[in-house]
């Protein structure tokens, strides 16, 4: 008897308030569809902007593909993954690397080919989409920053309360990925671009801790 295709679910949300039920039923289903054996499913309800360490059921999905025997993750369309292009494609890579095909169902791509080598169509495309990822992330907060200058404008007050500063571990922790990027070479204007953080915060971070 053929041995089924082993598949792992993975679906998200960006906040508590919000359901990934739809998902989790169309990827169940898809599963079912193709007869594959779902060996675990993964969700989480968190911002797909946040860092790959900061996000708990990632990283029990990169985890747990590594110490079990599974074939595919499937996920309900790209940005579920991540909404920074620097994870996006690390995960991918990560996933690669193990054998492991990553299956987008909306898009019906997948980054491995049945003899189990990387698709150069669906890695093309996939890295195309990562970066409209990270624009609309872009534009998400632009659209929150023009919301705050108008609660502002109407004498409302937005930030940590007065008095309030970060401790020193709490401020390395939080910037622990741009640190590391400036350590190796990598110019204010790259880390920009690949983190989003001000100039302003990594010429201190540079200052600081390089």
């Amino acid at each position: 008897m053929e041995e089924r295709t082993k598949v792992v679910l993975y679906y998200r949300v960006s906040t508590s308030a919000q359901d990934y039920s739809h998902q989790q039923a169309a990827l169940r289903k898809y599963a079912k569809t193709h007869h594959y054996e779902i060996v675990k499913e993964f969700g989480e309800k968190i911002s797909g902007a946040k860092k790959i360490e900061e996000r708990a059921a990632i990283k029990e999905l990169l985890d747990f593909v590594q110490s079990n025997k599974v074939d595919k993750v499937v996920i309900y369309e790209a940005s579920r993954l991540s909404r920074r292009q620097i994870d996006f494609l690390s995960i991918i890579e990560q996933l690669t690397e193990l054998g492991v095909s990553l299956y987008i169902l909306q898009s019906g791509l997948e980054t491995l080919l049945p003899d189990r080598t990387p698709s150069p169509i669906a890695n093309l495309v996939l890295g195309i989409m990562s970066q409209f990822n990270t624009l609309e992330k872009n534009l998400i907060r632009a659209r929150m920053s023009v919301g705050y200058e108008h609660y502002r404008d109407k004498g409302g007050r937005v930030g940590r309360k007065n008095g309030y500063r970060k401790s020193e571990s709490e401020f390395r922790t939080q910037y622990d990925r741009e640190i590391s990027l400036l350590k190796i070479g990598n110019s204010l204007s790259d880390v920009r671009a690949i983190t989003g953080t001000s100039i302003n915060t990594l010429r201190k971070l540079k200052a600081n801790y390089c």
